[in-house]
């Protein structure tokens, strides 16, 4: 298989899944800043309810392993790739 096929799925799953999350999402966010640094933060809750949970769940996480797969699909075949050429004389 192709590592391009895979990448694109993963990509498809991981964009599906984090839309259906941030979808369905309620929450709040706040960031303040301040001097020195140490008395910056950002905040961030979220929660997801309905079909976002398990959906968006279930999809990131497909997506998440599709990537690897692709990556290492890609690695392997640029090693078998490269033994497969032959030196110029």
């Amino acid at each position: 298989m192709k590592s391009e096929r895979l990448l694109i799925a993963s990509v498809l799953c991981l964009s599906a899944g984090l839309g259906l999350i941030f979808g369905y999402c309620h929450g709040t966010a706040g960031a303040s800043f301040g001097w020195p640094l140490d008395a910056c933060s950002l905040q961030i809750s979220t929660t997801t309810s309905g079909p976002g949970a398990i959906g968006g769940l279930a999809l990131t996480v497909l997506g998440a392993f599709l990537l690897v797969c692709a990556t290492l699909v890609a690695i392997v075949s640029q090693i078998l790739l490269s033994t497969r050429r032959k030196p110029a004389p």
